[in-house]
């Protein structure tokens, strides 16, 4: 059986090593506990999907609040559990605290990532078009 639970501190190491596997983490994302904790405070949530037979964690969703909108980061299932609704049920229950915090959803999904695109699709997310993405990791100033 499969249940939904909210992320807690010893989560940590096996939803990073997952992260790391399925290509969603690296270094300079600064992807730690802390951060992950200081956008829960900030009124953000990470869904835990585990297998209650196992204990094994199976997927999450890290939804972080930047006070406008929310944005959905990290969101994965392992591939075995794939195929079988999960995606959808936890993509359902993030959107479902969405609206109940009254605030849109943002995310981005890579190109290639076409059972992504599809799910998110099917959930009412619609393309916003010939947008560049753009980040800039260094936090040090620097003249232009």
């Amino acid at each position: 059986m499969i249940h939904l639970r909210e992320y807690k501190k010893s989560d940590f190491e096996i939803i990073n090593e997952l992260w790391m596997e399925y290509g969603l983490s690296n270094q300079e994302r600064n992807d730690s506990h802390e951060m992950i904790q200081n956008t829960i405070n900030q009124g953000g949530f990470l869904l835990v999907m585990e297998d209650q037979e196992t204990s094994n964690i199976i997927g999450c969703s890290w939804v972080t609040n930047d006070g406008r909108r929310l944005y959905l980061h990290h969101f994965f299932i392992k591939r075995e559990f794939r195929k079988m609704g999960h995606g959808k049920q936890l993509l359902d229950e993030s959107l479902k605290r969405a609206q109940e915090m009254g605030l849109q959803i943002k995310l981005e999904v890579h190109d290639d990532n076409k059972r992504a695109q599809l799910l998110y699709k099917n959930a009412g997310f619609k393309y916003l078009g010939d947008f560049r993405i753009y980040i800039r990791r260094d936090t040090e100033l620097f003249p232009y």
